[in-house]
């Protein structure tokens, strides 16, 4: 069919038709799994348009009869405005292999538009823990991975509400399977208080950065211990110089008792002798 629209409209150019692509296509970037759609519009006399996927035709419009769609992956809709009409295609669930040229063509020499089509994959994001516990003066590493992206994400990092420099973490990326790609960002902190930590991966397809976040728990209960632990020692400490205190007036007692008991005994024996 596409052989024969070829050639049978190949002609119409030395019929001094005057006609032209007045808009053609623009480069598009779409997620996979999504619609891609290019726009061309042509002026008023046009016979014949088809549209090209990557040098191939998948789908033509003639002027007379409308779309001939072979493939429910390409489809169109079609406007006209005034004198001018213009084709819609519609690729239907886009893959990573889609990514390519598209060309719009009217058979007329020097009169083919393309543009490109640039196809994203949206992968997982995440942080092993949603809560971990640190203590006072703990440094602590976050570990955020990006699996299964096209192509490898940008990665950023907030704490609560504001941007973590960039000199805080460390970003590696590698290649995965089936052209994606994987990031591991680890970001080092030494926490001081309570604290939200969001991880965020962004491709231009996205409207809006995937997130992954981590709640970091401040515990002080450590200081506590060590201050509690400190009283007690210092307890200890007093209760040990009092005791010794006391120990010391107790020997002294007892040596003032022993010493007058000694003073009477002899004071006793001496009398007796002299009676």
């Amino acid at each position: 069919v596409y052989m024969y629209l070829w050639a049978g409209f190949g002609s119409l150019t030395g019929l001094g038709f005057c006609y032209s692509i007045t808009k053609g296509p623009e480069n598009a970037t779409v997620l996979a799994g999504s619609q891609a759609r290019f726009n061309c519009t042509v002026s008023a006399g046009w016979q014949v348009l088809i549209w090209l996927f990557k040098g191939s035709p998948v789908l033509t419009v003639v002027s007379s009869q409308g779309p001939l769609e072979t493939s429910e992956r390409f489809t169109s809709h079609n406007y006209t405005s005034g004198d001018e009409f213009t084709s819609e295609l519609i690729i239907h669930n886009t893959q990573l292999s889609d990514s390519g040229r598209i060309e719009c063509s009217i058979q007329q020499p020097s009169d083919n538009n393309f543009a490109f089509l640039s196809v994203q994959v949206n992968g997982s994001l995440l942080i092993k823990n949603s809560t971990i516990t640190v203590k006072d003066n703990q440094t602590i590493e976050i570990v955020c991975e990006a699996l299964g992206w096209a192509p490898a994400p940008d990665i950023a990092w907030m704490r609560n509400d504001s941007w973590v420099d960039k000199s805080s973490y460390v970003t590696q990326q590698n290649p995965g399977s089936q052209g994606l790609h994987n990031a591991l960002s680890t970001l080092t902190l030494t926490p001081r208080d309570t604290e939200v930590l969001t991880c965020l991966a962004d491709i231009e397809a996205l409207p809006s950065p995937q997130n992954a976040t981590v709640t970091l728990i401040f515990d002080n209960s450590a200081t506590e211990n060590d201050f509690s632990q400190d009283n007690g020692n210092t307890w200890v400490v007093v209760l040990a110089v009092v005791l010794s205190f006391l120990g010391v007036v107790l020997l002294i007692v007892i040596i003032v008792v022993a010493v007058r008991c000694c003073l009477k005994r002899r004071g006793s024996t001496y009398q007796n002798e002299v009676r």
